[in-house]
């Protein structure tokens, strides 16, 4: 794995986990820190040592609390704007579950961030706001859709129109995450969870996040289905063995010892 600039990459055991580096600035991402999470998870992705992959903050105030336009764009193409997009797909699409461990504020992106993560354990301090009509932004797909999801249209709509302060407790008691605990017990219970779900079968767990993400992703999602989950099965089959062995010897193929 490459040093990364905004990001901190370490493992522990099956675990793999993402720090968000910029403590003296809340957490916020940056051009650089979003294109960085995308390309550590798509180095994550390709490994097979690690079978969860966990995303913190760096500090003890803050887990993220958005997006700064600070730092020189990546590319012409994201000047004046931040890739966060490609952040989320990365951890949406990655076939190995994500926890989103929250020792602090997730504010306006930074929550975004942890919904798109498959589970969320927070400590009691945590906060979680939605505040992009306050300050001129918005995040129309993953923030609104997967926000809808966990909290219902009601409330959903509430966070993006009234930008309400969630303490952990009522984030709890609204959907919005899985678990809370007390500040000392974070990591050591987020450390718990990981381990559990790494015994787990890691292609069930692929295939059971594949669809998952089907249901909003259209025709890619299905796609992504097919390809993770059926190709390769259908690959270890009589079927597709016959069927390529008589295309190599360019002969007709005998499927008639298989069923319909």
């Amino acid at each position: 794995m490459r040093q990364f600039q905004d990001i901190i990459y370490s493992e522990d055991g099956p675990i793999a986990m993402i720090t968000l580096n910029r403590p003296e600035d809340g957490n916020m991402f940056t051009s650089q820190t979003a294109l960085e999470v995308r390309d550590c998870i798509n180095e994550i992705r390709r490994e097979t040592r690690t079978r969860v992959l966990v995303i913190t903050g760096a500090g003890d105030k803050f887990f993220c609390i958005g997006g700064s336009k600070e730092g020189l764009p990546d590319t012409l193409m994201y000047e004046g704007t931040i890739p966060t997009v490609e952040m989320y797909e990365a951890i949406d699409k990655l076939q190995k579950p994500v926890i989103a461990c929250v020792n602090g504020f997730a504010v306006g992106g930074g929550n975004v961030l942890q919904v798109v993560c498959d589970i969320t354990i927070a400590k009691e301090s945590a906060v979680f706001r939605q505040v992009g009509p306050m300050m001129g932004s918005f995040d129309a797909g993953y923030g609104t859709w997967y926000l809808e999801d966990l909290v219902g249209k009601k409330r959903a709509k509430e966070m993006w129109y009234r930008n309400p302060k969630l303490t952990a407790q009522e984030a709890l008691e609204w959907g919005l995450i899985n678990h809370v605990v007390p500040d000392d017990k974070l990591r050591e219970f987020t450390r718990q969870i990981a381990l559990e779900i790494a015994d787990r079968g890691p292609y069930a767990l692929a295939a059971i996040k594949s669809s998952f993400l089907a249901r909003h992703g259209g025709v890619a999602g299905f796609a992504r289905v097919a390809h993770d989950l059926m190709l390769p099965t259908y690959l270890q089959t009589d079927e597709h063995e016959e069927l390529n062995k008589s295309f190599k010897e360019k002969r007709r193929p005998d499927t008639t010892k298989f069923g319909r």
